[in-house]
């Protein structure tokens, strides 16, 4: 069995365009990585509309994709997908059927999406250079409760769907704030009865009447300061990292992986809740975890040995024409990162990339974006010096070689 394992991980990938025939050296460059690696990542934003069918589920940010841009994946290097995301339940549960089926026709190893909820929290599996390979991949919202697998129940049967991450947002609110609240309810002789409407019932959580109230779905909690809070259900964790320690236990190498948009309003931060869950993830044994939603780069950290990616923003981002909102530049710049393991530690090389090509930054034809290329050295520079800043908050050092970066641990 191989003690060394390469894995290249990449932002998530929301495609609806063939790329195969793109034969940029700069994409081409990029593509080498991938192939050369064990495992190359990405997370498939999106579903498949395929044999079994479907109907939107969404009104606006709506997205399905032919089967084909999973052959576009496969030629890119990609031999590894989570599916747990916001846009995986688009066509509801015959979109899920459909992609689980086209992404098993094709031997990619995923995970995230399943027949019900205990399929779609089972770890996928591949076997790769002798080592049994784990992933592990879930979604934390916000979302309909309908897009998430459930087991069959009494008189209900199961529903095919996300693997999910229970969280609850919580905003604590200060004696003013608080009591305006509790006087809009009475006013408007709101109920109990009446604010199910807003949550299902299932997920009402149980309050402490005197100081939390469920303001139409969201829950307020009287305190002495204004902030906004992730609440993570402690079943809901404790059941995604057992299915991570039980791989681990047996000997397993471990990818964890989090798709969520409870965002910082400043993008570019790291919500608190996600350092604790990601820490608890490698605490369990996973030896990687990535990290896909808000739609920019994000800090990197090595804990306990372990490389954590925080957020890598995007790989492919297919808009479509008249998209006005994706204006930022940082949404079009990412990495690559390479984690090659070994029996000394762990080597993170990480090369920048621009989505669509530097000479489109600053312009608004942001449909015409289709893959990402190597970047420059002088945006290349300004892209690891940026992330070199914020990553060393979390204490880690990313050094240069050449046009890369570079974080080793021993």
């Amino acid at each position: 069995m191989s003690l060394s394992l390469t894995v290249a991980v990449t932002g998530q990938s929301l495609i609806h365009r063939d790329i195969r025939n793109c034969g940029d050296p700069a994409f081409l460059r990029i593509v080498d990585i991938l192939k050369r690696a064990d495992i190359a990542f990405t997370n498939f934003e999106g579903t498949i509309l395929g044999r079994h069918g479907g109907s939107p589920m969404k009104g606006s940010y709506f997205g399905c994709s032919d089967p084909f841009v999973l052959d576009a994946l496969k030629q890119s290097g990609f031999n590894a997908l989570a599916l747990a995301n916001n846009h995986a339940f688009d066509l509801g549960s015959p979109g899920v059927l459909s992609t689980l089926e086209e992404v098993s026709a094709r031997g990619f190893l995923h995970a995230g999406i399943g027949l019900d909820r205990d399929h779609a929290s089972t770890p996928g599996k591949a076997i790769i250079k002798g080592r049994i390979i784990r992933l592990v991949a879930m979604d934390a919202g916000p979302g309909s409760r309908i897009m998430y697998a459930e087991n069959a129940g009494f008189q209900r049967p199961s529903r095919p769907g996300i693997n999910q991450l229970e969280v609850t947002r919580v905003f604590e609110a200060d004696n003013a704030i608080f009591d305006m609240l509790e006087t809009i309810q009475t006013t408007f002789e709101s109920s109990k009865l009446e604010r199910a409407n807003y949550a299902q019932p299932d997920d009402s959580p149980v309050l402490n009447e005197q100081n939390e109230i469920d303001f139409y779905g969201t829950v307020f909690r009287r305190s002495d300061t204004n902030r906004r809070k992730i609440v993570i259900g402690l079943d809901s964790a404790s059941h995604q990292l057992t299915a991570i320690s039980k791989a681990a236990t047996a000997g397993q190498f471990v990818i964890a992986y989090l798709h969520h948009h409870h965002w910082e309003p400043n993008w570019r931060d790291v919500p608190e809740w996600v350092v604790a869950f990601a820490h608890a993830c490698i605490d369990a044994g996973a030896r990687i975890f990535v990290s896909h939603g808000t739609p920019v780069l994000q800090p990197i950290e090595v804990y306990k040995g372990a490389p954590i990616f925080f957020g890598l923003g995007n790989f492919l981002f297919h808009t479509e024409h008249g998209d006005t909102e994706w204006s930022s530049p940082d949404i079009w710049k990412s990495v690559v990162a390479t984690c090659h393991f070994d029996a000394t530690g762990v080597q993170v090389d990480i090369l920048p990339i621009v989505l669509g090509g530097e000479e489109r930054l600053g312009r608004d034809d942001f449909h015409e974006r289709r893959v990402p290329m190597a970047a420059s050295e002088a945006i290349g520079d300004e892209i690891l010096d940026d992330l070199a800043k914020r990553s060393a908050a979390f204490g880690t050092v990313i050094k240069r070689d050449g046009l890369l970066g570079r974080i080793h641990v021993g």
